[in-house]
């Protein structure tokens, strides 16, 4: 048992794509993943015994000591790479950024720290590549000005705007758009800027005259939207000084615009980048450790038990030990469905079966994990149903939302099963009296790792309904569904009856 535990360790560890090292209070590895093999350059086994300074680049080795004494002593979590640099060691001498998450444990009477390592080369290039892009708005030639929503007044101005306007930024300071703009009044301005109250309006872009410090005005183009600097309503203008290389101007105007919009794309890509990550790592300690949490308790009360009379205990956590076992290679095979589907790798095997056989199988499943009370309601007139599809993935989509059904309704409630056939389609019902779906929350339902906000708390991935409408979607089918919050949910799936190999 303690080596099949520990062959399920093994690909729990395996299985999660960022580096994990386990150190000792010596600060020798005890453990690492595939994903820190790669990351570092080692091959399989290469590091477990090792010194982790073998990790640390030779001119931090005596800081990180300090660190490391300082972390046990703390004996609390901990991210390092926020607020100042640190860097991996790899086998062949190079360095490279990383952040690292602390994590100490103890097991066995032994103090252990896990780290999980994440390699942030390509963000440290992204903050580079931003840093860059703000310097190329600093320095534009192209002014850009900054004001107060509500006031109007200048916060901020890049050099191009106080060399063309003839301020410097602290007179622009106490200045409002309305002192260099002597055509316009200030009912006449906010008249302009009520436009972009509009949500589907993002910009407006207009001509006027600009007044310099001088007295002399000269045409501009003025390009104009609503942001937000903190807590602060502001607006930007991007203004383009069109009195002579009208062409050129143009052109650089379009630079600047292409490029906020870059740096907008590449900051939603980053953030979104990271809280899925972060997302993900909560989600799999927590899904990870609660039963593994069990395993282990079941499997010291098991040695405790020795009598005869003691066999309903050992059975009792026994079953405790195989459930928990089960559900961790469910989780397992719902990651490894997920990397097959993006990468294209699914071979779908499709024959013609009748659905009473899917079906019995599926419910015979579920009554074993079945509430108090809870009832299956069998659909009528389906034993001459058949269907030419690929049988696993109709087992799949089938359990899975029954399970849920059964999951996320409570005692003493039923679930009622409808199939339906014609030419062409067949369609399954899945209809309980459950939980329900908060209406805020149903267009992410069928997101990756997505829980609704009345489900956080209760076992579960996030992955399942993912899975099912890919798997759906790449045999011609389809997966929707009706909820209203404590009254229940209705789950459809329609599927071709004959599959296009």
């Amino acid at each position: 048992m303690f080596q099949r535990d520990q062959e399920i360790f093994n690909i729990l560890l395996d299985s999660i794509s960022e580096g994990v090292v386990v150190v000792d209070q010596q600060q020798i590895i005890v453990e690492v993943n595939n994903a820190a093999e790669l990351m570092f350059g080692y091959n399989e086994d290469e590091l477990s015994g090792k010194p982790l300074n073998i990790l640390i680049p030779t001119n931090y080795h005596a800081k990180h000591k300090t660190h490391v004494n300082n972390f046990v002593k703390e004996n609390r979590q901990r991210r390092m790479g926020h607020g100042r640099d640190i860097f991996g060691a790899k086998k062949d001498g190079s360095t490279f950024p990383i952040e690292a998450s602390l994590n100490p444990f103890r097991i066995y009477g032994n103090n252990y720290i896990m780290a999980l390592v994440i390699d942030i080369t390509e963000r440290k290039k992204l903050e580079q590549e931003k840093t860059h892009l703000a310097k190329i708005v600093l320095e534009s030639l192209n002014e850009v000005y900054v004001f107060d929503a509500k006031t109007l007044k200048f916060i901020n101005a890049n050099h191009g705007a106080q060399k063309n306007i003839g301020y410097s930024l602290d007179e622009l300071n106490t200045m409002t758009p309305l002192d260099i703009k002597p055509n316009y009044t200030e009912a006449q301005f906010r008249k302009e800027l009520e436009k972009l109250e509009d949500n589907h309006i993002e910009k407006i872009d207009f001509e006027t005259v600009h007044k310099r410090k001088s007295g002399s005005t000269y045409p501009v183009s003025v390009h104009l939207q609503r942001s937000q600097l903190g807590d602060k309503e502001v607006y930007v203008a991007i203004v383009i000084d069109i009195t002579e290389q009208k062409n050129y101007t143009k052109k650089l105007e379009k630079t600047v615009e292409v490029r906020t919009e870059e740096l907008k794309t590449a900051l939603a890509a980053e953030k979104e980048l990271n809280d899925l990550k972060t997302k993900f790592l909560s989600m799999v300690s927590h899904e990870f450790k609660t039963p593994l949490s069990g395993i282990l308790t079941s499997t010291m009360l098991l040695s405790k038990y020795k009598l005869t009379e003691q066999q309903d205990k050992r059975e009792k956590h026994i079953k405790t030990i195989t459930d928990k076992v089960q559900y961790l290679n469910t989780i397992l095979n719902d990651f490894l469905s997920v990397e097959k589907l993006e990468k294209g790798k699914i071979n779908y095997k499709f024959s013609t079966f009748k659905l009473s056989k899917v079906l019995n199988e599926v419910i015979y499943n579920a009554n074993m994990i079945l509430k108090e009370g809870q009832q299956i309601n069998y659909p009528e007139h389906i034993d001459d149903i058949s269907i030419h599809q690929d049988e696993k993935i109709v087992e799949l989509a089938l359990s899975n939302i029954i399970y849920n059904a059964i999951k996320y309704s409570s005692e003493n409630t039923s679930i009622n099963i409808e199939i339906s056939q014609n030419d062409d389609t067949t369609i399954f019902k899945v209809k309980d009296n459950g939980i329900g779906i908060p209406k805020n929350d149903q267009k992410n339902i069928f997101n990756r790792y997505f829980r609704a906000e009345n489900a956080v708390l209760m076992q579960g991935t996030g992955i399942g309904l993912n899975i099912v409408k890919d798997h759906l979607e790449n045999l011609n089918g389809k997966i929707s569904f009706k909820s209203k919050e404590n009254e229940g949910s209705t789950f459809v799936i329609e599927l071709p009856n004959s599959a296009h190999q």
